[in-house]
């Protein structure tokens, strides 16, 4: 059997699949309620590291209990993880601060001042990205306003590297996740060295190098009690999140798209050359499969408030609703939300939107005509508007968009989200039946080589679903989109 773990910023989900046939055996969701994000500042979104760890024993714990599983049986350990973020340890790799992370904003001025200082051109060559609000970037803030604690770095690590440095003991990132931090140079092939230097931090505060599908270390004693497994199990895959997802729905090749719609909303394509947006809206790094004979990249376009959003709502508007009576209550009310526009940019920087925070807004209401199945039809609307918005930014760098593969989870689950993402964007949507800690587990299986390959790797992947444009819908969604699209341009 292969265990998946998929570290996100809502909860922790794990997953045990059988290497035999692909199936399912359980899943699990820890905790019940959703993990606190802390903003002690505008701007700011921070986590303690401790609090996914505790997350990672209690989800395994309540698979292998429920399902009966015996500890022995799990041959090998998947790690996704929420991207972009920063885990700081000293030498006895204890955590130093909470991690910052993939939504926290204020590190977006250093970025942006580091993209001056090294030239726009250099930066977009050797990087492919602006350093923007990424994981470099982040580490130059603690280095400027938090020096005590930055004397007493060892290793910054991304959120899943932490993971795996508990389950191992051992401190080690992959190339895709250093792409991810704007640590990777990917002119010379190697660490981002001039950035680094411009930022004044040592090269060997970054973690040594292993290979994605590979053994990249095994369960401890200690891990293993306090997980209830057994002691030297191979972790031997990690990924972030959204090159994660991609794999878990066999996206590997150029041409092939993937979507998310969980916390954030994303839309991940792979390219087989070095692209890049001018403006730094949407960011490539490298994906899970890349190698130096085979390139492989991921252009990832970036919704920060998606699921955010359809959670605020229901704990703030829709007291006492479920999901999915959310979803039925929203189906209620026209296209376009009879006249509300909402632009759901309420959870930090939005990279589309050149890094700008620009908070949430909605426009439209009336207090006579309006009521709750509105407000929530806006807010679906408007998470599909935004991605409609990022997607003709990727159309822009070439890329075809024609065929969408995502898991039936999270967003996707709404019949009026598919509806509405099929007909702005004119893509046919494919629903599969995975998740992010699924794809991990089926990845650790490879790189433990349990599969020979990825084709047995996705052994057990199935089409749950398809939501196809329908061209009556057309004039209605456009329509809707425009006002929306200059309601947007009144707020730039």
């Amino acid at each position: 059997m292969l265990l998946g773990y998929d570290i996100g910023s809502s909860s922790v989900k794990a997953a045990i699949i059988r290497s035999d046939t692909g199936a399912v055996i359980a899943s699990a969701t820890w905790p019940k309620k959703e993990m606190d994000i802390v903003a002690k500042k505008t701007g700011w979104a921070e986590q303690d590291p401790k609090m996914w760890w505790t997350a990672v024993k209690s989800a395994t714990h309540e698979l292998l209990v429920k399902n009966r599983i015996p500890k022995n049986a799990v041959k090998a350990i998947g790690i996704s993880y929420q991207m972009h973020g920063l885990v700081l340890v000293d030498k006895d790799h204890n955590v130093l601060r909470p991690s910052i992370i993939w939504c926290d904003s204020r590190a977006a001025e250093i970025g942006k001042q580091a993209f001056h200082d090294l030239g726009g051109e250099f930066c977009l060559e050797h990087y492919l990205n602006s350093p923007g609000n990424f994981t470099a970037s982040k580490l130059k803030w603690v280095k400027d306003n938090e020096p005590e604690i930055f004397e007493k770095v060892y290793k910054a690590m991304l959120p899943g590297d932490y993971i795996a440095m508990r389950m191992t003991g051992e401190i080690n990132t992959t190339v895709s996740g250093l792409s991810e931090g704007i640590f990777w140079d990917f002119k010379e092939r190697g660490i981002a060295k001039k950035l680094l230097d411009h930022y004044g931090i040592d090269k060997k505060m970054l973690p040594d190098i292993v290979d994605t599908f590979s053994v990249q270390g095994l369960l401890t004693a200690k891990a293993a009690e306090e997980l209830g497994l057994v002691e030297g199990i191979k972790i031997a895959y990690r990924a972030g999140d959204q090159p994660n997802n991609a794999f878990s729905l066999n996206v590997l090749n150029a041409g092939e798209v993937a979507a998310t719609a969980g916390t954030s909303g994303v839309v991940y394509g792979i390219i087989e050359t070095p692209d890049y947006d001018h403006l730094s809206r949407v960011n490539t790094f490298v994906h899970v499969n890349h190698t130096p004979k085979s390139p492989r990249y991921g252009v990832l376009l970036c919704v920060n408030g998606t699921g955010i959003l359809n959670n605020w709502l229901q704990k703030n508007m829709m007291s006492g609703l479920s999901y999915e009576e959310m979803n039925e209550l929203a189906m209620r009310a026209p296209i376009g939300a009879d006249g509300i526009a909402f632009v759901p940019f309420g959870n930090g920087a939005e990279r589309i939107m050149k890094n700008h925070d620009m908070g949430a807004s909605f426009s439209g209401l009336n207090f006579n005509r309006h009521g709750r199945e509105h407000i929530l039809r806006a807010g679906q609307e408007g998470i599909v508007f935004a991605l409609n918005y990022g997607f003709n930014i990727m159309k822009e760098m070439g890329m075809e968009l024609k065929t969408v593969r995502a898991g039936h989870a999270n967003m996707f689950l709404s019949p009026l989200f598919r509806e509405a993402f099929a007909n702005i964007t004119g893509a046919v949507v494919e629903l599969f039946n995975t998740d992010g800690s699924q794809g991990a587990a089926r990845g650790a299986g490879v790189g433990a080589g349990i599969f020979a390959n990825f084709e047995e790797a996705f052994r057990g992947l199935k089409t749950v679903g398809v939501e196809e444009p329908s061209p009556p819908l057309f004039g209605a969604y456009e329509d809707a989109y425009e006002k929306w699209l200059n309601f947007l341009n009144k707020l730039i």
